[in-house]
């Protein structure tokens, strides 16, 4: 526990800069796509795994160097996770080739999920119960806004100068947060006298690489193919066993049981279901932007700073509302706000209306976002004893982490069926070759438009009418998720503190 305000000032800015480095390597290479696949001489194919081969290890990796952290100590594992990273990121802005690179982000993965559950693990373990969650509602509001962030600083990096330079900013960050942790963050950690849960380790890893590759896989390779449901396999036996261990080792990883408790559980339904959501709205908003409304990158990503900016708003306010009403219904006034927002950008959108059709709906996930993350996040850490922060830092990351890809995987398959449906019916009177094309997205329909001539300017308008059909039956998807997650917090919502919530 650190009782000087300012050394708490410093941890946070020192621990929240690290984290920034982290979100913002997630989503900084989805728009340096074409010039990434030029200089490598990359497939589509190798192009995606060098984006998501990033998120997969730091999912898979989060729990165990969760725990890395609470027995070996958090400073020296942040400090030996902020070199990892700033060398993996080095070695991706060199890299020659596609393979280089792909090494390069997995082991930006691992020095990924050694920084991540540590950053939070520190703010709950050095900060005093009444300032805990404003610490909280700082991290939630830079673990949630700062991808956008990210993404909108990479954009401008790619259109101003070079899409290595994407590399350079983690660089950077990763500096300045390791000369601040040196000076400001305390050391913490678990004195257990059992050794490490190696093999709870090992099958934890199993279980979520399994379970991300068969939602990342599912929509391109198809739900019922081999790989696909190979993985779904070694996910769910990984998993099963990994509980079943659990239970019985005296020192577990993570002790399942804790599950019983309704604080835990709750808040991460909630940072699962929100983060799958959210990751569901920006697969569509990115397109919307860039196919209907006809905008660069680095307008797209703009467009998406509204949101972002006003969840970190309400992350910082949602500590204080707490206080007052309590995490229960903070939270559902977050989910009943995201759900509004949703119902807005399906009656409102259109291609006619533009920008400021969306941007009520916008506003209103964004306000939603920040209300409902905090205090899920804070229920999460709350719930676990002090000397296992690590681990529930590293819950709280692989929460938001399975909940991304289930959103991308889910709603992305929504939004792909209700485009090809829609694109088939207005395009029906054209030759079957040119309306199976249009199905396959809304970016081949434009590009061979042009070459259509005088059913282009038709193809034009039909697959951006299909895409709005499509939008809407995504975000009313939404709607629905949002509906029932609500009802559940209102009955299992958490209450009080977490360590005095029974099992």
């Amino acid at each position: 526990m650190i009782d000087d305000p300012r050394r708490r000032r410093d941890i946070l800015v020192a621990v929240c800069i690290a984290l920034m480095a982290v979100i913002a390597a997630v989503s900084g290479l989805n728009v340096a796509q074409p010039p990434l696949a030029r200089d490598l001489d990359a497939s589509q194919t190798e192009v995606l795994w060098i984006i998501n081969i990033y998120a997969i290890t730091l999912a898979a990796l989060l729990l165990p160097l969760g725990a890395v952290g609470d027995r070996w100590g958090r400073k020296p594992v942040l400090l030996a996770g902020l070199a990892v990273f700033g060398l993996a990121n080095a070695l991706a802005g060199l890299a020659p080739n596609a393979q280089v690179m792909l090494g390069a982000r997995l082991l930006s993965g691992v020095g990924a999920a050694m920084i991540m559950p540590v950053t939070l693990s520190v703010i709950t373990s050095a900060f005093p119960a009444e300032e805990r969650s404003k610490g909280i509602g700082i991290w939630t509001a830079i673990a949630g806004g700062g991808g956008i962030l990210g993404m909108f600083l990479s954009a401008l990096l790619v259109d101003l100068l070079d899409w290595r330079w994407l590399f350079v900013l983690p660089i950077v960050l990763v500096i300045v947060a390791a000369l601040m942790a040196l000076r400001a963050v305390p050391n913490s950690r678990d004195t257990s006298s059992y050794g490490f849960d190696f093999v709870g380790a090992a099958l934890s890893l199993l279980s979520i690489v399994g379970l991300i590759f068969f939602l990342h896989e599912g929509p391109s390779q198809g739900w019922t193919a081999l790989a696909t449901l190979a993985a779904l396999t070694v996910g769910l036996l990984a998993g099963i066993a990994f509980a079943a261990w659990e239970l019985r080792h005296p020192a577990p990883l993570l002790d399942v049981r804790f599950f019983g408790r309704r604080n835990l559980t709750s808040g991460s339904v909630t940072l699962m279901t929100w983060f799958g959501v959210q990751a569901g709205v920006f697969i569509v908003l990115y397109p919307f932007f860039q196919a209907v409304l006809g905008w660069s990158g680095l307008m797209a990503t703009l467009g998406l700073m509204p949101m972002a900016l006003l969840m970190m708003v309400s992350s910082a306010l949602a500590p204080r509302l707490a206080t007052i009403a309590g995490p229960r219904l903070t939270m559902a006034c977050g989910i009943a706000l995201g759900g509004l927002g949703l119902v807005l950008m399906a009656l409102l959108v259109s291609v006619e209306g533009g920008y400021p059709a969306i941007l009520p709906g916008m506003i209103a996930m964004g306000l939603g976002m920040g209300l409902s993350m905090t205090p899920s996040t804070e229920a999460i850490t709350s719930s676990l004893p002090r000397e296992q922060q690590g681990v529930a830092s590293a819950l709280n990351d692989v929460t938001r982490e399975f909940g991304t890809a289930l959103g991308v995987a889910l709603l992305g398959t929504v939004f792909a069926a209700g485009y090809a449906n829609a694109v088939a019916t207005r395009l029906a009177e054209l030759p079957s070759d040119i309306s199976e094309a249009a199905a396959r997205g809304i970016a081949t329909a434009l590009d061979i438009a042009g070459r259509q001539g005088p059913d282009g300017a038709r193809l034009v308008q039909s697959s951006r009418e299909a895409f709005v059909d499509a939008w809407q039956q995504s975000m009313l998807a939404g709607v629905v998720v949002m509906a029932i997650l609500l009802a559940y917090i209102l009955v299992r919502g958490p209450v009080g503190s977490g360590r005095a919530d029974p099992a």
